[in-house]
């Protein structure tokens, strides 16, 4: 990574829009790197590789600044709208489009139901990231759920990242959380969606499980 990554110039506006018969299903897209591409000694084209990250999926993008432009509009932790195709992905912003040829791909290791390491902050966010990429909810799924794992949210936070409360009641105490959310959210979902949940929460219990027990170990060292 270099210093082009921190530069970032508000170029979006002269994007030209890319005429579509199909509107695109768009999703979250984040940065992750962004490098000067290398070109000939002899030619003067400033180009940009850009590494998009998109659920389990990195792709790695040519981007080609307009009008002669030689800066980038990228950042790395700056979160765009994606869709992708076979050989580009399609970047959305203030209603118009830009194609960006797809250089190569690289597929991530399965991600953790919930990064803990990211809790409580982010702990709302993902968690309905989790279920609705996971269960498939519906807009009107995600609409009920979404008090339910506010409340889960705001019990946990006071639970799981009290230092002042032991790791093992941390755990029991957030697995009767849990239990009492799944109770709410039952209703909501259909059967395969249910059962889908029950392996999620056991992910989480286990994922859980380990770092208490890590955290454990260190401090016995």
């Amino acid at each position: 990574m270099c210093r082009f990554t921190s530069v970032l110039c508000l170029v979006l506006a002269s994007i030209p829009a890319v005429s579509q018969t199909n509107s695109p299903k768009y999703q979250p897209g984040t940065i992750v790197a962004v490098e000067r591409h290398q070109q000939p000694a002899n030619s003067d084209l400033i180009q940009y590789d850009v590494t998009v990250r998109i659920e389990d999926t990195e792709y790695v993008v040519l981007y080609t600044p307009p009008n002669g432009s030689n800066t980038v509009e990228f950042s790395v932790g700056v979160e765009r709208l994606f869709a992708v195709k076979a050989d580009a992905l399609l970047l959305s912003v203030r209603d118009e489009q830009k194609e960006l040829p797809i250089l190569r791909t690289k597929k991530l290791p399965p991600q953790p139901a919930i990064d803990w390491s990211k809790a409580p902050g982010q702990y709302f966010s993902m968690k309905m990231k989790n279920l609705t990429d996971n269960l498939h909810l519906s807009d009107e799924q995600q609409a009920k759920i979404k008090p339910i794992a506010e409340q889960e949210t705001a019990e946990a936070g006071h639970v799981i990242f009290t230092p002042v409360v032991p790791r093992k009641e941390r755990l029991e105490q957030w697995e009767k959380i849990v239990q009492r959310s799944d109770t709410q959210m039952k209703p909501i979902l259909t059967q395969a969606q249910w059962q889908k949940l029950q392996e999620i929460r056991k992910d989480q219990k286990r994922e859980l499980t380990d770092i208490v027990a890590k955290q454990d170990s260190q401090e016995r060292k």
